[in-house]
């Protein structure tokens, strides 16, 4: 019986094995034990040289001699040329596993997607330092900073921080700017008019610490069309303006120049090229007045002696029939087909009533501004019928707030002046003389005026060009000359009437010149592209690649009138081949127009085929898209956020003249420690399932002993 009983506890005790061995193993697991191994490294570490192949490395900023004047290379033959050194490599090879890899390359074509942007991606290149080797041991950065792409370099420089990889950045580039001038921008238009005066802003930037004076020259297929002599002061910006008067119509290239002066480092960027059309075209205009008051008559004859412009006036005053004779209309247009023919309307001392305009008047007025493109110009006057506009649909239009407890304005004995803001004295329609110094010296001697609107401020979304010389409110001085865009045209509020008194002394000069420039101006997107009861025209009007073109058609039908349904499509090519049709969708107002857009995936000329089936039309037109370069050419290098970067890591950064003691430093590294490896047991998976194995095994155990 004894030895039974031994037998059975023998048999227990070997149950209970595995359940002890769980519970010894649970309770040593409590103290979080770890298995540590020391790695030591047997092979040479990599060195990783990150080199900045993008295209700010073509900067020619680097002296390559110590000659008088300097020979100077670009950044990125200078990095080439210290990687195709043997010595260096060598020294690097005897401590390291050297590897050279280029990030950012430069685009080999404009044909370059809007996704793939070229730029300097330095937080991608840094990471993939991290992603694609294991064994680094420092990173060679050559750059010139110029980050301008990719999430913040600073984020994978606390990783290489945190594994002991130190980052030695190489400045390369100047910090500042080399003794040069630059011809940084010009704003041509699209097209002009034929024997037209076109205004071509430019902007010229000098890094000289003398004065320049210098003469740039505007040349054509032709030879030198014209040329203005300018003085730029030292270390900075000059804008001013040439003047083009095409003689014939096509498309024609012109480039724009600034001599080389003789201590100029960069010589490449003293010039520029655009290309123009240009054809002949009238510009239709109606003018709306009450009473022949003098700023109306002057205005009237200003704008009938331009040969591209043609006229229509319209009188409206009670108790007078309406005026009749050369340019004279005797009613205002009826229908959206005679209204849509006029490029820009000159609303004078008019309101809502019997003696002014309908409200379907009105209406059809902020209709062809809205949906037409036109342009329209409030010119309110002592009489404040303009008042009754403010609750018409035009109210909406107007960019001032009107005092309506003063409808007929402030008169005064003294003379005042119109003040050019800043905005103003570089405005295309305020440009009396394309010296914006000179402008402002004939706005301030042109003479003044004796009566002003009772304005009160402007609204938002407005264009102040020109204040009140010296009355004020609480919103600071009065503004009597405002621009907006409103839909696809503009409006424009003069609140004096004594823009006809410019003539004193001086004729027709700046009056004239005035008035053909707020013509122009207003209408010059609806003459885009034209063609008699088609238009077409687009925004913006010099577009750059990866943005988006809106696209605006107004079709008339057979008969005259706005084409209210149909199908007007745009077939578009670009110079690769590529051909794209958009069907323009009809906007609402039954004013003919139709819209569409598109985003232009590469630069370059872009040709428009704009097809009505219904209305029997078809336009052709071309648009010019600007390449979108995110490297600028000439910056100084970004010596600041490579700096930041060695900081972070613990490596070094020096300029390009230093480059030889980073070599000594990265040479004298000392060995990466021996790497340990941590494998905590108290929650590694391999233990937790053989505890769980072990209370397995117990279960099954008591199970075939017949234990409960």
């Amino acid at each position: 019986m004894i030895i039974k009983h031994i037998r059975n506890l023998r048999k227990i005790t070997w149950i209970f094995i595995p359940r002890l061995l769980a519970v010894l193993a649970t309770t040593v697991l409590l103290f979080r034990p770890e298995i540590v191994r020391i790695s030591e490294q047997t092979k040479k570490p990599a060195l990783v040289i990150l080199r900045d192949s993008s295209e700010s490395m073509t900067t020619r900023d680097i002296k390559a001699s110590l000659q008088n004047p300097p020979q100077l290379i670009t950044r990125g033959e200078w990095v080439a040329k210290q990687l195709e050194d043997k010595n260096l490599l060598h020294r690097l090879e005897q401590k390291y596993r050297v590897v050279i890899t280029d990030f950012s390359p430069a685009p080999t074509s404009s044909a370059v997607s809007v996704q793939e942007e070229a730029g300097t991606d330095l937080g991608g290149a840094l990471e993939s330092v991290m992603r694609n080797y294991r064994d680094v041991r420092a990173v060679l950065l050559m750059s010139d900073g110029d980050w301008n792409i990719g999430t913040s370099p600073l984020t994978p420089a606390t990783k290489l921080k945190i594994h002991d990889i130190p980052v030695f950045s190489v400045v390369v580039g100047s910090e500042k700017h080399l003794p040069d001038i630059e011809l940084l921008s010009i704003r041509a238009p699209a097209y002009g008019f034929v024997d037209e005066h076109i205004t071509i802003p430019f902007v010229i930037q000098s890094w000289l610490p003398r004065e320049v004076k210098t003469t740039v020259t505007l040349k054509g297929e032709t030879g030198v069309e014209f040329s203005r002599n300018i003085t730029i002061p030292p270390m900075s910006t000059v804008q001013n303006s040439v003047i083009l008067v095409p003689r014939n119509e096509g498309d024609f290239n012109f480039t724009i120049n600034v001599p080389v002066e003789p201590e100029e480092v960069l010589q490449d960027n003293n010039i520029k090229q655009f290309r123009m059309s240009f054809r002949r075209e009238v510009i239709k205009v109606l003018v709306v007045e009450s009473t022949p008051r003098w700023e109306f008559r002057f205005l009237k004859n200003a704008l009938s002696r331009d040969p591209g412009v043609r006229v229509n006036c319209l009188l409206k005053h009670r108790g007078i029939e309406s005026a009749e004779g050369l340019n004279y209309i005797s009613h205002f247009p009826q229908t959206k087909a005679e209204l849509s023919q006029y490029d820009v309307v000159f609303l004078g001392d008019v309101g809502i009533g019997p003696d002014g305009i309908t409200t379907d008047d009105a209406e059809m007025l902020k209709g062809l501004v809205e949906q037409q493109g036109s342009g329209l110009v409030f010119l309110p006057g002592i009489l404040g019928k303009q008042i009754t506009l403010i609750n018409s649909p035009l109210g909406e239009l107007m960019p001032v707030v009107l005092d309506t407890s003063s409808p007929s304005g402030f008169g005064f004995g003294l003379e005042s002046k119109l003040l050019l803001t800043p905005r103003g004295n570089e405005h295309l329609i305020t440009m009396l003389d394309p010296n914006p110094e000179h402008n402002r010296e004939i706005w301030n001697a042109l003479p003044g005026f004796y009566w002003h609107a009772a304005v009160i401020r402007s609204k938002a979304g407005s264009e102040v060009l020109a204040v009140h010389s010296t009355a004020r409110n609480q919103y600071g001085r009065l503004p009597l000359l405002v621009t907006r865009s409103c839909g696809k045209g503009k409006v424009l509020f003069l609140g004096t009437d004594g823009v006809w008194r410019w003539r004193r002394g001086i004729e027709d000069t700046y009056h004239y010149r005035f008035w053909a420039q707020v013509t122009r101006w207003m209408s010059h997107q609806r003459h885009l592209a034209y063609k008699e009861g088609f238009r077409f025209f687009y925004l913006p009007e010099i577009p750059k690649r990866g943005e988006k073109i809106y696209m605006y058609a107004t079709v008339m039908d057979t008969s005259g009138a706005p084409l209210k349904s149909g199908t007007v499509r745009a077939i578009i090519s670009s110079q690769s081949g590529y051909t794209e049709k958009i069907i323009l969708t009809p906007e609402p107002g039954e004013w003919g127009g139709f819209a569409g857009s598109f985003v232009p995936q590469s630069s370059g000329s872009y040709k428009v085929l704009i097809e009505a089936p219904d209305a029997d039309k078809k336009l052709e037109t071309t648009i010019e898209v600007l390449p979108h370069k995110r490297e600028v050419i000439g910056q100084p290098a970004n010596a600041n956020i490579l700096q930041e970067i060695a900081n972070i890591t613990g490596g070094k950064c020096v300029s390009t003249d230093m480059f030889d003691s980073l070599i000594n430093s990265i040479e004298l590294l000392p060995k990466q420690k021996p790497v340990k490896t941590r494998i905590p047991l108290w929650c590694h998976p391999g233990v937790l399932i053989i505890i769980a194995g072990l209370f397995g095994l117990y279960w099954i155990f008591r199970k075939l002993a017949g234990l409960i």
